[in-house]
């Protein structure tokens, strides 16, 4: 039996390797959250494409898939590949973000993930936020590391439809990709979505969560 958790959200952080992972793990749930929460701020860090057009089309596209949100990106120039051996710089981005907000639930790469870069800011996240929730979301790729999720996101077939056209629209540079289509996107979210008894759904993988049972 499946249960439902609820949680109050105020202020939401999404980590990123790479420009357009965010939008491709967790797009659809970043629409529903900031289309359900009005004022919601969201603060995102990417950790490569600083200064290329690839952050341009970062912005463009959380802009579209945070609607009415007060969002905060940073990107920067981590060489795609290349986290481990810039291991030091990628825990500073964290830690500063840290001291800056405590959000309500934190949005990451998953610590399966078979990408170094992807596994290795997974890895650091709950160096920085080890007190908060922690989402793992999925990118589906070639190296096959799809895995068993234990968090889902139920999505209706309008919003999969507007993420999957968002991610048409705001990354051109990645189209070209075999795994980039629509095809890919809705197959997932089927998927995750009879796993859960939804339609569509985004899965996460979740490493620790305490509970408050008191019912206040």
């Amino acid at each position: 039996m499946m249960g439902v958790a609820s949680v109050h959200l105020r202020t939401v952080v999404a980590l990123g390797a790479h420009c357009d992972d965010i939008a491709i793990g967790t797009g659809g749930t970043l629409l529903y959250m900031c289309r359900t929460n009005p004022r919601l701020r969201v603060d995102v860090l990417v950790l490569s494409g600083g200064g290329t057009e690839r952050e341009e089309e970062e912005r463009a596209a959380l802009a579209a898939f945070c609607p009415g949100a007060n969002l905060r990106i940073t990107v920067l120039k981590v060489p795609d590949g290349r986290l481990p051996s810039h291991w030091e710089e990628v825990k500073e981005a964290i830690e500063e973000l840290r001291a800056q907000v405590s959000p309500d639930l934190l949005l990451a790469p998953n610590r399966f993930d078979a990408h170094q870069d992807h596994r290795g800011l997974a890895e650091l996240t709950p160096t920085a936020f080890r007190d908060h929730l922690v989402l793992g979301y999925e990118i589906v790729k070639w190296d096959g590391d799809l895995g068993r999720p234990n968090a889902y996101q139920a999505l209706d077939a309008a919003l999969l439809e507007t993420k999957v056209e968002l991610l048409q629209k705001h990354y051109p540079s990645q189209r070209h990709r075999p795994w980039y289509d629509r095809e890919a996107f809705l197959g997932l979210s089927r998927i995750r979505g009879i796993e859960c008894g939804a339609r569509y759904a985004e899965a996460f993988h979740v490493n620790k969560i305490a509970l408050d049972l008191s019912g206040g």
